[in-house]
């Protein structure tokens, strides 16, 4: 039996790389420890079988972007300590092997309304956050917004057109009914508590509001309190 030694140091005595080609090899999940992935370079083995993938790449992983279909009233701070592998949609695990590194140095944008569920984004990737901060007042976002009571007359023209409430003039907004008791709303850059204005401001309350899209990616089949991978051919 042998005293147990770091991964990477294992990795380096068994390929001959250097101790930042270890680390990158097992930070990529190229290393498996009894045939599971090993992704810590820190992880403790002593006889346990390490094998590197034949495929193996020495270079640091790529970065990802994960959508959370987020509950409603989770706060981002307790949204991003949701995600884990094991709350990866079971629908979704084949495209992407999770990695501990791919829940590190993320950070979320475009905040939901109030007590809103739905789609929320959190990316490793400096370009998508460039995108979706600098360019927020040009990517429309679409909503799926529960009610109860009467619209009042031409409530839906109305709200294409633009009225006032309370005294505050609301922009025009795209908005149609899905169901009987449900609107669609889409629109770029809305601000905090403007949807339930816009409802108010036509006889209806608001029971529940969830984010369903963010330009051109949307949550899709994910389950609530569960997450995805943005894919390569989605684009915000």
């Amino acid at each position: 039996m042998t005293d147990p030694i770091r991964l990477s140091k294992r990795l380096i005595e068994l390929v001959g790389c250097s101790r930042r080609e270890a680390e990158l090899f097992i930070e990529g999940g190229w290393v498996t420890v009894d045939g599971e992935v090993i992704d810590e370079p820190q992880f403790k083995v002593g006889d346990q079988k390490v094998e590197l993938d034949k495929d193996a790449k020495a270079t640091a992983p790529e970065p990802v972007t994960i959508l959370l279909n987020a509950p409603a009233g989770m706060d981002v701070e307790s949204a991003m300590q949701s995600l884990s592998a094991e709350t990866l949609s079971e629908e979704h695990r084949f495209s992407k092997r999770p990695l501990r590194g791919h829940f590190l140095r993320l950070t979320a944008s475009a905040d939901l309304q109030a007590k809103a569920s739905g789609l929320l984004v959190f990316t490793q990737d400096w370009k998508i956050l460039r995108k979706l901060t600098a360019d927020a007042a040009k990517i429309e976002q679409e909503y799926v917004v529960e009610v109860e009571g009467d619209m009042v007359a031409h409530g839906l023209n109305r709200l294409q057109h633009g009225l006032t409430h309370k005294g505050k003039e609301l922009p025009p907004v795209k908005a149609s009914w899905q169901n009987e008791n449900r609107l669609r709303f889409a629109m770029k850059n809305p601000q905090p508590g403007i949807i339930a204005q816009f409802c108010e401001a036509v006889g209806l309350k608001v029971i529940g509001i969830r984010r369903i899209r963010i330009g051109g990616v949307s949550i899709g089949k994910v389950p609530v309190g569960q997450w995805r991978y943005l894919s390569g051919k989605e684009k915000f």
